[in-house]
């Protein structure tokens, strides 16, 4: 199966770790999303089959579903056709796993909700008992669901480790109306999701956010709830006390730390079965959650 590392549109606007970016000039970006994977701030040698797709019409379902809740950036799912308006052919290759958003100015910090205890913030919680500087109670246990979600927002650092950030420096950084409305945004969002997830056999233990501002409001941009943005367990598997299975980029992780990497360039190669079991993880998410099947241009 053919994977997509690199857009074959030149001149990109900006390029992160995952996706490509192109100004229209018109006020619409065209965002794509290539089969590149990244983890501990790297981006790894192999791409995974299909992830561009599962992560840009998860987003279309994600966007399309809570823009009642909260508006977004998202205008289409980028098929080829004429009605995508694009100064361009979009190659074949590209469609199903790009989509035209409206342009705005991002924030950059990304805002994180925790409904559970894992990952960075459990190490947290050993260690000072704390999540982003918020005191938690005594005796929690790795993947124990919080008695209400928490917003830990953190720096959005182009190159190394994105940083925990008080919400008071969120304020500072934004003004409080701003800070307060994409605070009460990210916990809506969120709330939304997991329980309509949650009915799906899903939970989702945290996420991220990234906001823009479009004609002075904070609107949700980049992606919503995917496998690279989120931790989902399933259900029926779920026992707090310790990691958990999941359908998400942890699996890629795990096996790093596993692998005996020291976390300095270069990444090492990912194995064909890790790759495989990668896709296979990625492409169930998507259909437990959206009902569908990947759509295929």
């Amino acid at each position: 199966m053919t994977v997509i590392l690199q857009s074959t549109i030149a001149n990109s606007t900006y390029r992160g770790k995952v996706r490509e970016t192109y100004d229209l000039g018109d006020g619409r970006l065209l965002m794509v999303a290539t089969d590149r994977i990244s983890a501990f701030d790297f981006i790894l040698p192999n791409g995974i089959p299909d992830k561009g797709a599962v992560l840009t019409q998860m987003s279309k379902f994600w966007f399309e579903m809570t823009k009642e809740v909260v508006p977004n950036h998202y205008l289409r799912l980028a098929d080829g056709s004429d009605a995508d308006g694009l100064p361009f052919a979009l190659p074949p290759e590209l469609r199903g796993r790009s989509m035209i958003v409206k342009k705005g100015d991002r924030l950059d910090v990304e805002c994180i909700v925790r409904g559970y205890l894992a990952g960075s913030g459990w190490a947290e919680y050993k260690e000072t008992g704390r999540v982003c500087g918020l005191r938690l109670p005594a005796g929690l246990v790795e993947s124990q669901e919080l008695s209400e979600p928490l917003f830990t927002p953190t720096t959005k650092a182009e190159v190394g480790h994105d940083l925990n950030m008080p919400y008071s420096d969120l304020v500072q950084m934004v003004g409080p109306e701003i800070a307060n409305t994409v605070r009460l945004r990210s916990l809506a969002l969120y709330t939304y999701a997991a329980g309509y997830a949650r009915e799906r056999g899903i939970i989702i233990a945290d996420t991220k956010f990234e906001f823009g501002i479009v004609d002075g409001e904070p609107i949700l941009i980049d992606e919503i709830l995917t496998p690279d943005s989120s931790r989902f367990w399933p259900t029926a598997r779920y026992e707090p006390g310790h990691s958990q299975p999941s359908f998400d980029k942890q699996f890629v992780r795990d096996w790093l730390l596993q692998s005996g990497w020291n976390r300095e360039p270069p990444p090492p190669t990912l194995p064909d079965d890790i790759v495989e079991e990668t896709a296979d993880r990625y492409r169930e998410a998507f259909t437990r959650l959206t009902g569908n099947e990947l759509q295929r241009f």
